[in-house]
């Protein structure tokens, strides 16, 4: 089975959902009031962002948990000519299995072609759906963490490979600050 490992975002962000959500972070958007809870800004608390069209209550529950604790996060990543080798891991317990539950469920879509449709992920994912069968991906859990090793022989999804490692360490990194971050620079 063709699979891709995603600790990102998952789904696709349509440009019309782009614009919605970068209107609702500025004030914007339906009725011209924010989209968090209180109607000032981004809901850090519900995460309405981590819904999506195809993703389960769990699926989003698992994208909080990584966002809410992005801190614990530590990831290396080795870019192929191939594709990319990467080693997460997290210095929670918790949050680990958050994250080995999602790379493999997402991996399990991908092969499948079941895109979530997150609201808040990246376009970048796009061809991981539309493509399947053109990943040959390798996901061991060890004492390092979860090392992914993604390869491909279609020079798109390679470059995609590449350019959405960069994305999932951005997160790793920066939580949801760097999802707004990516948002705004599309």
């Amino acid at each position: 089975m063709a699979r891709v490992a995603v600790w990102i975002v998952a789904g696709t962000l349509a440009l019309g959902t782009a614009g919605l959500a970068l209107a609702q972070m500025h004030g914007g958007g339906m009725h011209g009031h924010g989209h968090g809870a209180d109607g000032t800004g981004h809901d850090e608390v519900n995460m309405p962002g981590l819904r999506g069209e195809d993703a389960t209550e769990a699926e989003s529950a698992e994208l909080a948990v990584m966002f809410r604790n992005f801190d614990t996060f530590s990831r290396e990543v080795e870019l192929l000519p191939d594709g990319i080798r990467t080693v997460t891991r997290s210095s929670d317990t918790e949050v680990m299995d958050a994250l080995v539950s999602h790379v493999v469920g997402m991996i399990d879509r991908v092969g499948q072609g079941r895109d979530p449709k997150i609201f808040i992920q990246s376009p970048t994912l796009d061809i991981f759906f539309a493509r399947t069968g053109v990943i040959e991906s390798d996901v061991e859990v060890t004492e390092e963490g979860i090392v992914v090793t993604q390869t491909s022989t279609d020079p798109e999804v390679v470059e995609a490979l590449h350019v959405h490692a960069g994305e999932v360490s951005r997160m790793a990194e920066n939580g949801m600050q760097a999802v707004h971050e990516m948002m705004m620079e599309r």
